[in-house]
């Protein structure tokens, strides 16, 4: 108890003396306050018909000053958020907006809210211009009240307050009605204390107010640049960027190489190439020495394009070998399809990719026969390049070294071929035969040196033929169409698909749709012959790289086409076919293999309309029971599944597909309706 006070006798009086004098008030205050104001925060109790509630009702919170031009720090998260949604081509939608935006305002507008204006907007040039404009344009001045108002201050801030005449017992419900009519007090209290923000906003007002004729002035001028831009978009056609992008270039054909199995065709190209420079010394010399040591001392130039095991092992072609060369005024892409009758659909899809082709015969007695008769596939190559839109054909006799150079040889297989050509429908004027060796090289890129060749030959090698071809007209100008005959990973790890662009063009950046799986890809590179490209038009063999598309939904026989004009989807159509020299006759419920581009599809003939007559395409009878050989008719097919097709009459190397039966071609057709 010591330490403690004694409480018992202590002057409660004494010791609180002071105490209800001080009870009340903010024993912190250090500034004054005039009786009219403290009286509006006592309670007064005096009067009998106030109450209590009445008091603190009277007393609302005092209006904050408007700031809603300021860009709250909250937005903040959701404008990143909206960024980080934003994909490839929005993000650069959008750096183009702003930029071109901070041409015309420059630096007085944050990019903060150009950046928030062009994505509200959706990336309208335009629409954002005008947004901003008006967002950032001077506000008319606010009508000054006449009424004195009084402010109330803060504990912590002395402010200076107007005077006021002040009653004895002021009304507060009349003073809230004051307040929220005023709009001079909270001038003032921003007038004397001015963040950055506010003198940023001040500084932009003024610009605005004193340069309102040049912002309509660059409007008017970005509304005039953003037309002309519209106009050049519409106006530019395919044709016109095909002519700035490859009008300097030499013309570019696709060749296809085909003939009967060992008439000696990857030789004679492989010679072809070599001659031309496009293998070097040492390949060659590598081929020759590998080639050798197997024992095939004579496929040497045929390795420079059979370059899978399987086929130097076996001597033959089975698959489709893509290179490429140029003579003095071609450009061309060679494909050397396989001769062999079990790769007839490989063959069939190199064919529909080529615009010209060189038919390979073997000049030896007895093999030319061979291939040309019933079952070889001289016959039936030839038929097939014709059914696929090939019009041109240079027809390389090989193998003349074996016979000596025999010039009587090579008019009777002239003769042969000529009137075989005649029947497929080839114009004599489109058909050149030129003798050569393919092992020898002789007449190949350069004229004969052989004595006995050289007395009674006199026209072209088979390089200045080639050079003579004349380059199909490519649809540019059409919405982009591209068959898919290849896919794979690339080096970089993404997506590539492999085909030739058979309508349209497309670009680096360019938005494509992948169908029938109905899914929307970009195009991130072009490359064609291991070089990149900045367009690819209609006729180039390319590889697009991919992005944003699943693997399961890119396939063969898929095709990439363009957004907004996308190909027809279908698993019925209608179509003109001619029936090949088939032995047994087609009728309703054929099964057959349909081959269209690169793609192979079970079909079946569901429904006869009509039977045609062959020259004339007359119908001869409708509904017919069933089609014989060498007729041509007009059809149903219904194929297993959906395919991507193409009516003739406006894509005519996508109307054109062929029909296959037992191992043997049985007709071509043309697509004339899809159901």
């Amino acid at each position: 108890m010591a330490r403690h006070r004694n409480v018992r006798s202590l002057d409660a009086d004494e010791e609180y003396d002071d105490f209800h004098s001080c009870y009340g008030h903010s024993v912190e205050d250090d500034f004054c306050i005039s009786p009219g104001t403290e009286a509006q925060f006592l309670y007064n109790r005096s009067s009998q018909n106030q109450s209590m509630s009445a008091f603190f009702e009277s007393h609302a919170p005092v209006p904050e000053e408007e700031d809603s031009e300021d860009e709250p720090f909250n937005s903040l998260d959701s404008y990143t958020k909206k960024i980080s949604l934003l994909n490839s081509v929005d993000t650069a939608k959008l750096q183009s907006c702003v930029e071109a935006l901070q041409d015309v305002v420059g630096d007085t507008i944050p990019e903060m809210t150009l950046k928030s204006a062009a994505m509200d907007n959706d990336f309208d040039l335009e629409r954002t211009l005008n947004a901003v404009l008006q967002e950032n344009a001077p506000k008319p001045p606010r009508a000054k009240k006449s009424e004195p108002v009084k402010v109330i201050p803060t504990a912590s801030i002395p402010i200076p307050v107007p005077a006021v005449k002040s009653q004895p017992s002021p009304k507060p419900k009349r003073i809230v009605k004051q307040e929220k009519k005023s709009d001079e007090t909270p001038k003032k209290f921003s007038e004397g204390f001015d963040s950055p923000v506010s003198k940023r906003k001040q500084e932009l007002k003024a610009s605005a107010a004193s340069d309102s004729q040049s912002a309509e002035l660059l409007k008017a001028t970005e509304e005039q640049k953003t037309e002309a831009n519209k106009s050049c978009k519409i106006e530019k056609s395919g044709k016109e960027i095909f002519s700035s992008e490859r009008g300097n270039d030499k013309p570019l054909i696709n060749l296809v190489v085909i003939g009967h199995v060992d008439a000696g065709k990857s030789t004679l190209m492989g010679h072809l190439l070599y001659n031309l420079g496009n293998i070097s010394q040492r390949n060659m010399h590598k081929f020759e020495r590998d080639s050798k040591k197997q024992g095939k001392g004579s496929f040497m130039y045929a390795w420079v394009l059979d370059e899978t095991p399987e086929e130097r092992n076996r001597g033959i072609t089975m698959d489709v070998a893509f290179s490429s060369f140029e003579t003095k005024n071609r450009s061309v892409t060679l494909l050397d399809a396989p001769g062999h009758k079990d790769f007839i659909p490989n063959m069939i899809t190199g064919a529909a990719q080529a615009d010209v082709a060189v038919l390979v015969v073997d000049s030896t007695r007895g093999e030319f026969e061979t291939g040309f008769e019933q079952g070889g596939q001289t016959r039936e190559h030839t038929m097939l390049i014709r059914s696929l839109g090939v019009s041109e054909i240079a027809v390389a006799v090989n193998k003349m070294d074996n016979i000596g150079w025999d010039e009587d040889r090579f008019k009777e297989i002239k003769t042969k071929m000529s009137s075989f050509l005649k029947q497929v429908g080839f114009k004599e004027s489109d058909v050149t035969f030129v003798p050569c060796s393919g092992l020898s090289g002789e007449n190949l890129a350069s004229g004969p040196e052989e004595p006995n060749f050289k007395k009674w030959y006199t026209g072209p090698t088979l390089v200045d033929v080639i050079d003579g071809f004349h380059p199909p007209e490519r649809p540019v100008d059409k919405p982009l169409r591209m068959c898919v005959g290849d896919v794979f990973k690339g080096m970089t790890g993404g997506l590539c698909a492999a085909g030739k662009i058979e309508a349209g063009f497309l670009k680096n950046g360019d938005k494509v749709l992948v169908m029938p799986a109905a899914e929307s890809a970009v195009v991130k590179g072009i490359t064609t012959d291991e070089r990149s490209l900045a367009y690819g038009f209609a006729g180039d063999q390319v590889v697009l790289q991919l992005s944003g598309v699943d693997i399961n939904n890119l396939v063969y026989g898929s095709m990439i086409c363009s957004v907004d004009k996308p190909v027809k989807v279908t698993s019925r159509f209608e179509a003109r076919l001619v029936i090949f020299n088939i032995s047994v006759p087609i009728t309703k419920g054929y099964p057959v293999i349909l081959h269209y581009q690169s793609l192979s599809e079970q079909a079946i003939i569901k429904k006869l309309v009509s039977e045609l007559n062959r020259n004339t395409g007359e119908v001869r009878r409708n509904k017919p029971r069933c089609l014989s050989k060498n007729t041509s008719a007009v059809v149903e097919i219904e194929i297993n599944r959906p395919i991507c097709i193409e009516l003739f009459k406006e894509f005519k190397d996508l109307g054109r597909f062929m029909l296959r039966a037992g191992g043997s071609t049985i007709a071509a057709g043309l697509v004339t309706g899809i159901k």
